[in-house]
């Protein structure tokens, strides 16, 4: 079994007596670019909160390779969804790339010379080097999720969990982080994405995790991205859309 391999055993969560996820059981594969997909509502946030131990869970077992996954904190990178984010808070750029060297460093350290190079390099692959002194409130969607991104690279964390990192993002932003994400996958990196735009999991994704609630279907995009699975995940809504790269099944 891979070091970076997840397995997720009777992952429930509740919230004010309702079921917000039942019972969800998987592995998650290694060195991969998984998407969770699902309707709105359907627990794909809960299921990346409930997974990391962000919130409170009925059961939860998640391990990495054989050991909790409470144990790997430091190897795992998460960007939450952009609007649960505080803007106004007063740090550039360069600042909250800092951020991602801080895993590593241990208490009390600050950040070096070491680190701040670290940082620059992370912020020249995803292009912004030049607003390293820029505050964060100041960016568009776009640059803010790239410099999320430019934080995970300092992290150099093995496994990287991203919250509808394309949600109100310019193209050009959205091609930098895929490119950035397959580039890390070629590096071994298992990489965890949920999704909304279904037209892009064939062309972004290697695994899907299709959820209502409870677990519709897992595994490859060849065999999981199907008609029957996508019906049984949104229901009668999606009518007769034709979505590209859907097998038949």
């Amino acid at each position: 079994m891979s070091l970076n391999t997840i397995t997720v055993q009777h992952l429930t969560v509740s919230y004010q007596g309702q079921k917000a996820l039942l019972d969800i059981s998987l592995p998650i594969a290694a060195g991969k670019i998984t998407g969770i997909i699902g309707p709105n509502g359907a627990g794909k946030s809960t299921f990346l909160k409930g997974l990391l131990g962000l919130i409170k869970t009925e059961s939860r077992n998640v391990q990495i390779a054989g050991d909790s996954i409470d144990l790997h904190k430091q190897r795992i990178a998460y960007v939450e969804q952009r609007s649960a984010l505080d803007l106004s808070f007063p740090i550039n750029v360069l600042e909250v790339v800092l951020l991602g060297t801080y895993p590593s460093l241990g208490v009390l350290r600050r950040p070096k010379k070491k680190e701040k190079e670290q940082a620059l390099a992370a912020l020249k692959t995803v292009q912004l080097e030049k607003f390293a002194k820029r505050q964060i409130g100041e960016l568009s969607g776009g640059q803010l999720q790239r410099v999320f991104i430019a934080r995970v690279l300092a992290q150099k964390a093995d496994i990287i969990i991203l919250d509808e990192p394309f949600v109100g993002i310019d193209m050009t932003s959205e091609k930098v982080i895929m490119d950035i994400l397959k580039e890390l996958k070629k590096a071994g990196k298992t990489i965890l994405i949920v999704h909304h735009d279904l037209h892009k999991v064939a062309h972004y994704f290697d695994e899907i995790i299709l959820l209502k609630k409870k677990l519709i279907a897992c595994g490859p995009v060849s065999t999981t991205f199907t008609n029957r699975n996508i019906q049984a995940a949104y229901g009668e809504t999606m009518g007769d859309i034709v979505i590209k790269g859907v097998a038949d099944a």
